[in-house]
């Protein structure tokens, strides 16, 4: 329950806001948000400050769900909610979002904004994955002389390159290595004035297996270790969701604070579902995997001659030739695939498992290839930790115990994909639980090769167990979250469904749409199911659709790439010279000759695919007539997806009304939202597709939109 003294400050630091900010006006819609995610954080646990165990009965009731629309300023309420509460109760507050935009918005203007006119002393760093950063250690091996400061010649021996490298990356490096060293430079690849490729980034930057920790005689002045205990100083830590994701994978509280010690506000939330499957996917070559496991013998010949522990060097040896042989024996059993047979049509065909289920001939061979890399990846990571340990005893020996560390690490860096990726493979989830996708895919470049793959087809189990039942709170938020009036879609995938006590609130809209906006349909003849007729249907209306005469912002959202280019190839040539096409130049470009044929009193038409209809912010008269060539149906021809949709049917379900209906409806009212974006917007939405009539489901699509006079 939230405390007297917390109502209090809430209260007080939203009332400094509108006492700072002049023209500040109160939003119904924000002020209830702010109070959802005080209450929601409000019945937080309160364990021990030493504890990291979550309570065995969280049921949700710290958390909510909020569909908050566009001009309901949502970074304002969850800033200033959570950084009240998380500083009441102890707690992180960690902010995370699926776009680089919107974590840039978040660190350069909301958060000062908040903490200036509100007077809430809050304290925050963005949080980046160890790759962004460079490593001291690595560069000063390839280029410098730490104590005097002095860029040396190339040391071939020491360098960690499989070819010389060229005059102008030793160039590059020492001139990173001269702007680190005296401090004109942070080590943040982002930071770096040009961009640095990624073939000379990746020999000075590190990963978790390679890395010297507390060993490495740059460990204080290291990007990602300073980041870091930047990360457990501050109030706020901004993330993405991948970033997140990644540090729940490995257990909570390696990058990111540890969940049970952190309240989230996880921003556009309807891509974390999606992302979460993506999180837990693996995938590696047998080409590939069979040449570094030809390796591993000649490293643990090295280690072996150091270390008092031949067993492991010996075990890991039989490790990887066990790999290799069932390999092997899957590079023999693929064989006989049918569907993996090349031909005119398709050089690169791809088998995908039935139902994820395995043959029974390729059970026992998947279990082999599962425990071989197992016991890989135990003996490798004991071999690593081994030269480390030794590496404490004898410094004499320091440089030639951090190339064998390096290496070391780097061989456990690719055993692990390896092991994720057969775990999947040999896992059969319980009948009544959703199913892993499984497939492989011939690549003809080379001499040939194969890509196993799989994925769970859902996350929501692995979200509930390891991320919701043991944080100390969340606010899930975005402008669109519910489908089709509901919010089963987005409990159902993230898996909060299994939690009974979670809030879900949609907040009304600031806007007066009956007013603001209108809807045509017009009477289209040609379906999208015949898609010849549909692009020459969507020719013939444009031009009436558009006016020329008026210096105004037209946006036309297409599902696919080919009808976009037909449509722009058949419009009359007075029309199609308006027109910015998405892929013809950079997004950035495009809006900006929008935004400048506007100002030179010229119409203006955008011409866009998916990524158009979300997160596109054209306000005013930059967009007074959204049309839509055809709602936004998303067919499952993926692996993933049509795993997920034959588990429905074989459940009796309907996968187009479980999931791609309700999908369409998700996409569509973003791709609507992109008229109405302030108060003073107004316009026409316009729907070239006669389904949204003429089908069942097209009355429920409909009914989802905003209130929008009907022409």
């Amino acid at each position: 329950m939230l405390t007297d003294i917390e109502k209090n400050l809430l209260r007080d630091h939203y009332r400094a806001i509108s006492e700072n900010l002049p023209g500040f006006r109160p939003r119904a819609a924000q002020r209830r948000m702010l109070a959802e995610i005080a209450n929601a954080f409000g019945r937080c646990s309160m364990p021990p400050a030493d504890s990291e165990q979550a309570p065995e009965d969280n049921s949700g009731d710290s958390i909510v769900v909020v569909e908050g629309p566009t001009g309901v300023g949502k970074s304002l309420a969850y800033l200033l909610a959570g950084g009240v509460m998380a500083k009441s109760r102890g707690k992180k507050l960690v902010v995370t979002s699926a776009t680089i935009a919107l974590q840039e918005q978040l660190v350069n203007r909301d958060l000062p904004f908040v903490i200036e006119k509100s007077g809430l002393p809050l304290t925050f760093a963005l949080a980046k994955g160890r790759g962004r950063y460079l490593c001291p250690y690595r560069l000063y091996q390839l280029t410098a002389d730490t104590a005097q400061g002095e860029l040396l010649a190339m040391d071939p021996s020491m360098a960690l390159w499989e070819r010389k490298p060229e005059q102008a990356e030793i160039d590059a490096l020492r001139e990173l290595a001269d702007e680190f060293y005296y401090r004109r430079w942070n080590g943040d690849r982002d930071t770096w004035a040009e961009n640095i490729p990624d073939d000379l980034w990746r020999r000075v930057t590190n990963d978790r297996h390679g890395c010297l920790k507390a060993g490495c005689p740059n460990r204080a002045e290291c990007p990602f270790y300073l980041a870091r205990d930047t990360l457990e100083n501050v109030d706020v830590v901004v993330a993405n969701h991948d970033l997140m994701l990644a540090d729940v994978s490995m257990g909570g509280g390696v990058i990111l604070p540890a969940p049970e010690q952190s309240l989230y506000c996880i921003d556009e939330a309807h891509h974390l579902a999606k992302k979460a499957v993506n999180q837990f996917a693996a995938e590696h070559s047998l080409a590939q995997a069979m040449a570094w496991l030809d390796k591993v013998p000649a490293l643990a010949t090295r280690v072996q001659t150091l270390i008092d522990k031949p067993e492991l060097c010996a075990n890991a040896m039989d490790a990887a030739g066990a790999c290799m042989e069932s390999l092997t024996e899957w590079l023999w059993l693929l064989q006989g695939v049918t569907e993996l047979e090349a031909n005119s049509d398709n050089l690169e065909p791809s088998w995908l498992v039935e139902d994820g289920v395995l043959p029974e001939h390729m059970k026992i061979p998947a279990a082999n290839m599962a425990l071989s890399a197992r016991a890989l990846y135990k003996n490798l990571t004991g071999m690593a930790d081994a030269i480390g340990a030794l590496r404490k005893d004898k410094q004499q020996d320091a440089v030639l115990l951090d190339k064998l560390n390096a290496d070391a690490g780097f061989f456990v860096g690719k055993v692990e994909p390896l092991v994720a990726l057969w775990d999947l493979y040999e896992r059969e989830p319980d009948e009544n639980a959703p199913p892993i996708a499984k497939w492989v895919t011939r690549r003809a470049d080379g001499k040939g090769d194969y890509i196993f793959s799989a994925s769970p087809v859902s996350a929501a189990g692995s979200l509930a167990a390891n991320l919701w039942r043991r944080a100390s709170g969340a606010l899930l938020t975005s402008a669109t979250l519910r489908s089709l009036g509901n919010f089963d879609l987005l409990l159902s995938q993230t898996g909060l469904k299994w939690l009974p006590d979670v809030q879900c609130v949609a907040l009304d809209s600031p806007f007066n749409f009956s007013e603001q906006g209108e809807l045509y349909l017009p009477p289209l003849h040609a379906t999208p199911k015949d898609p010849a007729a549909h692009t020459r249907e969507i020719i013939d209306w444009l031009p009436r659709l558009v006016d020329l005469s008026q210096p105004l912002g037209t946006l036309v959202l297409f599902t696919s790439r080919r009808q976009m280019q037909e449509v722009a190839e058949g419009i009359p040539a007075e029309l199609r010279q308006c027109v910015q096409m998405q892929g013809e130049l950079p997004k950035a470009v495009l809006l900006a000759n929008h935004y400048a044929a506007l100002k030179e009193q010229r119409p203006s038409v955008l011409f866009g695919l998916d990524s158009f209809s979300e997160g596109l912010d054209l306000p005013g008269e930059a967009c007074v007539h959204v049309i839509i060539a055809k709602l936004p149906f998303a067919m499952p021809d993926d692996p993933v997806g049509r795993t997920l949709s034959r588990w429905i049917e074989k459940r009796g379900g309907n996968p187009f009304i479980e999931l791609t209906v309700p999908e369409a409806s998700i996409k569509l009212v973003q791709a609507v939202g992109r008229l109405i974006r302030t108060e003073s917007d107004y316009g026409r939405v316009t729907i070239l597709d006669n389904r949204i009539v003429r089908q069942q489901y097209g009355k429920r699509l409909l009914a989802s939109l905003p209130a929008f006079r009907r022409l």
